[in-house]
């Protein structure tokens, strides 16, 4: 078995410290072996494994991966059996499709739902036809009326999955069901004590918000992005950069130079990684450096890797320094991949830091003044928040149920809340709640999200007065009229939020006491994943760890340019199954950088599976998705315990680190 093998799937597979078990080591050998796969190749295969599955227990094991081998070689199989069903029709072009008129089905898609089997011919909310147990979760869908035997209403559950299917939808699982509700999966800083709930809420708010980034500029018009601005906001993007470098590393003006033209002397270039090739995922062939007008003329050069001996990690839209030469005039060979600059820390005036301790007191009659005050309690959660076949919410409402019953302080909640790439959302096939149906006419889609979003927040807010609610939108909620990311906040009117309830922009940095926070929907990290070229030694191993230091380094919430293609997404449950993109503006990408500090705490959902990560003394969160195509998903729970200072940092009176990251325990949980 070779070290280095040993070596790299240690890195991509283990958990913690302890090393993979041999008998697991080989088993991932033989697949890599039979499907001649690297083993970063294969730690995608079994991450795409998992997703595909609804697998959240990650852990590995010889039966784990024999069901990985299998579904590999039913891949193979399939992909070869395709061939050769395409080679077939080709022959038979003209030949009438016929499998699709079997039960009376629409065969040139001509019928649209005027018979039974077609998926417009019924509703699809498969909650509208079960009947509940009265201890259920309470559901928000109307429940149907009987239908008559030959009514299409009147479904078996085969005949709803095939309607499902035929959207590209999956049969979910009943959330009532669900396995392990409460499960930890993940547990930073364990050390530190889960937080304790109050007796009773505290008799004022122990968060005070404070915008650190001007959310006014979000409300930009979408749609009306000229080439020249694009182009001019890219090159002012690599000039800052270099202006940066320049100051770090102490470098002469003199050093710096043109990476496309030849010379004999080696000189540091600033420029943008991109690929040359418009398809497939960049490598070692199609890298090329982009250069500003300013210092290149935006022209493009080849970049050779020899002399780094595998230790880089590049992805689309990255900023880089380069130090090297480029002798030829056809390539620029690389010496060294200089460091980029990150942002300072965060920190506050020890005063300042005092008023927010105090604060969390929660009044002067909430607790002894000689008493440690109470962590603060924050919850994390991420759309979607319903399942494929119903849109009953119940996951959310679980989550409130949860902030209620501990008095959390915040809940902080990321869209998309109406998903527009849900399958019944994407039809219109669902009904309204009763008390939403008195004027059908004029029922909108914040119609929807008053009566199935807003009662949980409000029951939430009624029991916990003092609790701060965050909404974050996402460019998937249909009830944005802002499609472009960066996004604005969409309008609370007409949505019947609680007063308690503030809506911010996506992406968004704001201080939540001393904290100070960074957070966007957008999912970056599956893109960074899908796209990043990495050597066989890069600089930082772990995968999670070194994509969310991308955003990190690159000072920007969404750096990769351009975006991923829609195609290579995870799939929804649409028609055509291909999800809405990142939807781009490149003209106000500057709204998407962070400002002037890096954030203590960095919230960046996504598909990939959740985690809680210290990169850089940054305290970086995925707590993944609410509810997943088929069922439950995650959520993060934060206990962020009181700053103390001592003597020292109180009498010097110069500003002091927050150090979120040593006195916050996060818990990653099933909800």
């Amino acid at each position: 078995m070779a070290e280095a093998d040993v070596q790299e799937l240690n890195e991509c597979f283990r958990t913690g410290d302890k090393p993979l078990d041999h008998n697991v080591l080989v088993e991932l050998q033989n697949i890599m072996a039979l499907h001649s796969l690297t083993p970063q190749d294969l730690f995608f295969k079994w991450e795409s494994y998992c997703i595909k599955m609804d697998l959240d227990d990650m852990n590995l094991s010889v039966d784990t991966l024999a069901a990985l081998k299998q579904n590999l070689l039913d891949e193979l199989e399939r992909s070869n059996r395709a061939q050769q069903v395409h080679i077939k029709t080709e022959k038979r072009a003209g030949a009438t499709p016929r499998a699709a008129a079997n039960n009376g089905g629409d065969v040139f898609g001509m019928l649209e739902g005027m018979v039974p089997s077609t998926p417009g011919s019924a509703k699809l909310n498969r909650s509208a036809v079960k009947k509940r147990n009265a201890h259920e979760t309470p559901s928000m869908s109307r429940i149907k009326k009987e239908a008559p035997g030959s009514s299409p209403d009147n479904r078996s559950p085969l005949r709803l999955e095939n309607q499902l299917q035929s959207m590209n939808a999956v049969p979910a699982l009943n959330f009532n069901d669900r396995q392990n509700p409460g499960e930890l999966i993940e547990i930073l800083n364990e050390q530190l004590k889960p937080a304790e709930p109050p007796v009773a809420p505290f008799g004022e708010p122990r968060i005070k918000l404070t915008a650190a980034s001007d959310q006014k500029k979000l409300a930009y018009k979408t749609l009306a992005m000229k080439s020249s601005e694009a182009s001019e906001i890219l090159d002012d993007r690599i000039d800052e950069f270099m202006v940066l470098v320049k100051d770090h590393h102490n470098i002469d003006e003199d050093e710096f130079g043109s990476a496309v033209s030849q010379s004999t002397t080696e000189i540091v270039a600033v420029g943008r990684i991109a690929s040359d090739s418009s398809e497939g995922r960049l490598n070692d062939a199609s890298l090329v450096l982009e250069t500003s007008r300013r210092t290149g003329n935006g022209k493009r050069v080849p970049l050779k890797l020899d002399k780094l001996k595998g230790r880089y990690q590049f992805f689309p839209g990255q900023i880089v320094a380069l130090r090297g030469i480029n002798s030829s005039g056809q390539e620029f060979l690389i010496h060294e991949v200089l460091d980029i600059p990150l942002l300072h820390s965060a920190a506050s005036k020890p005063d300042a830091i005092e008023g927010h301790r105090e604060r969390l007191r929660g009044g002067p009659d909430a607790m002894d003044s000689d008493d440690e005050p109470m962590p603060l309690n924050l919850i994390f959660g991420s759309g979607p928040y319903s399942a494929d076949d119903n849109l009953d919410f119940e996951p959310l409402h679980a989550l409130c149920s949860q902030a209620a019953d501990t008095y959390a302080d915040a809940l902080i909640l990321t869209g998309p809340f109406i998903d527009i790439n849900h399958p019944l959302i994407a039809t219109g096939d669902f009904d309204l709640p009763d008390e939403a149906t008195n004027e059908p006419d004029k029922a909108t889609m914040s119609t929807v999200f008053k009566y199935m979003i807003s009662p949980a927040l409000n029951r939430l807010a009624a029991s916990n007065p003092h609790i701060t609610i965050l909404l974050v939108p996402s460019v998937r909620d249909i009830i944005a009229k802002h499609v472009s990311w960066p996004q604005e906040p969409f309008p609370r009117k007409e949505l019947g939020l609680p007063k308690t309830a503030r809506i911010i922009g996506n992406p968004m940095a704001l201080s939540i006491n001393e904290m100070v926070l960074g957070i966007s929907s957008q999912d970056v990290l599956w893109d960074l994943r899908s796209e990043e070229l990495v050597g066989s030694q890069p600089v930082t191993s772990n995968l999670m760890s070194r994509i969310s230091r991308y955003l990190i380094e690159q000072r920007h919430y969404f750096p990769i340019f351009p975006p991923v293609d829609r195609a290579k997404l995870p799939k929804v449950g649409t028609e055509d199954g291909i999800p809405t993109g990142a939807a781009f503006d490149t003209s106000y990408l500057k709204l998407g950088e962070m400002v002037n500090v890096r954030p203590d705490l960095l919230i960046v959902p996504s598909a990939l599976p959740p985690f809680a990560r210290v990169v850089e003394s940054v305290l970086v969160i995925n707590p993944g998705y609410l509810s997943k195509r088929r069922g439950a998903g995650t959520y993060a729970r934060m206990a962020l315990y009181p700053p103390k200072l001592t003597d020292e940092e109180i009498s010097n009176g110069v500003n002091v680190g927050h150090k979120v990251f040593e006195r916050a325990r996060v818990e990653i949980t099933r909800i």
